[in-house]
């Protein structure tokens, strides 16, 4: 019989094919040569039989899991098909949606199909900046803007008419990302950035949104929104230290909350008498907040509202919030978040393809847990698991990343973020080289 061989790093037909077989069949998500070249997979999907696992075993682990965790009863069984497609029938309609929307207003992405709905490409010429700042900044990152956002700039402004952005050089802080929009600075940039990129460092999830960094910072400090919806209003700014780890750390409800969180702590920090000039700017900023109604308190009635949602708190610590009716939605990750670092931990230290092949082992099983997951509408372990990988950091993850998360995003109908993770894996970089303008 004529098959697919694997010779030379290339594939070729011939009359045997000597590759073994890969015991996840066509659920396995790896794509790198190196993997195909030594074990073959179905082209389309076959029987368990394919798998070395014996199926009585593998479903029986299967049936064990859902015996647990299943969120529905016999009775419900057919509530569940139906919730299922109707979720996911919004999902698609959604999508179509965005794909008209980006061809008008985004430009340097859009969504080429329902079928490979994680893939971008850069068009050759952008649609113009709208007038509207509200609808520029739209076009360009995906989401809104709240009130604080601009009210801070105004102060900033009152602060340093002619350069706003700079308004805060005396705290090492400098207004980036949207603020740049605002700044015009894209006006004078010849070329096409990717926005969904500009000021996006290494550890900011799709959810994240820089606006302030810390030019003298080592560790790579920086502020930004954090939304679990980006059709939503912000929960909270937050901070991350992006040359140190992913932990994301609310610092209030705004901007005014977070900077003044900001000063407060360099406070502490300085042994030396009191600086007069913070505390200038400090007063400035209290006043300002307490006559436009923003507070300035580190936890707030609504960031509290949110606490009571959050399913998981994920690697990044920031806690994640999807919608769960009638305990459907989310089942947590059936590994402890220290058993998952070691799963990681073995993958990445790997020395060779043949043991990183082995090592991955666990981890396409708690993939394919997903899969079952997602059939009963717990869409959330797949955000959680996909987010966990992404935090945890390594290119070596970014293959199950996007099996992970451009996925849970669509069932979630949170298709911005779909696109900024898609858009992040396949350039994400190290360092502070993340400005698009530059």
């Amino acid at each position: 019989k004529t098959t697919m061989a694997a010779t030379g790093g290339k594939i070729r037909w011939d009359e045997e094919d000597s590759r073994l077989k890969c015991k996840y069949g066509s659920d396995c998500y790896q794509n790198n040569k190196a993997h195909h070249m030594k074990y073959k997979h179905p082209l389309k999907r076959k029987a368990e039989a394919d798998s070395d696992v014996p199926v009585k075993a593998k479903k029986a682990k299967i049936d064990d899991y859902f015996n647990k965790n299943s969120k529905a009863n016999e009775d419900g069984e057919e509530d569940l098909e139906a919730m299922q497609e109707e979720r996911t029938s919004k999902a698609k309609d959604d999508l179509g949606e965005v794909h008209v929307q980006e061809e008008k207003s985004s430009g340097y992405v859009r969504q080429v199909s329902d079928d490979d709905a994680a893939t971008t490409e850069d068009l050759d010429e952008p649609p113009s900046s709208p007038t509207n700042i509200k609808e520029s900044l739209k076009q360009k990152f995906l989401v809104d803007f709240p009130d604080d956002f601009f009210s801070f700039w105004e102060f900033c402004k009152a602060l340093n008419p002619k350069h706003p952005e700079d308004a805060l050089k005396g705290l090492d802080l400098k207004l980036v990302g949207p603020y740049d929009i605002i700044a015009e600075k894209h006006k004078q940039f010849k070329g096409t950035p990717n926005y969904l990129l500009h000021w996006r460092f290494y550890y900011d999830p799709p959810e994240f949104q820089t606006v302030v960094f810390n030019e003298k910072d080592e560790s790579l400090f920086h502020l930004g929104y954090f939304r679990d919806d980006p059709k939503e209003e912000p929960v909270f700014v937050a901070s991350n230290c992006a040359s140190v780890n992913g932990v994301i750390t609310p610092r209030g409800e705004n901007l005014f909350a977070a900077i003044k969180w900001y000063i407060d702590d360099k406070q502490k920090k300085n042994k030396k008498k009191e600086n007069k000039d913070l505390c200038n700017i400090s007063a400035s900023l209290k006043k300002w907040a307490d006559k436009n109604n923003f507070s300035l308190d580190l936890k707030t009635k609504s960031m509290k509202q949110r606490d009571k949602k959050v399913v998981c708190s994920s690697f990044h610590k920031a806690g994640i919030v999807v919608p769960v009716e009638n305990d459907i939605g989310y089942r947590e990750v059936p590994e402890t978040p220290g058993d998952l670092k070691k799963i990681f931990a073995k993958i990445e230290k790997s020395q060779s393809e043949e043991e990183r092949d082995k090592n991955m082992d666990p981890l396409q099983e708690l993939i394919t847990l997903v899969q079952f997951a997602n059939d009963e509408c717990d869409y959330g372990e797949g955000l959680e698991l996909g987010m966990d990988l992404f935090t945890y950091g390594g290119d070596v993850f970014h293959g199950p990343i996007m099996t992970l998360l451009p996925l849970a995003y669509q069932f979630l109908g949170r298709l911005e973020n779909m696109q900024i993770i898609t858009a992040h894996i396949a350039d994400r970089k190290k360092g502070q080289n993340v400005d698009q303008l530059r």
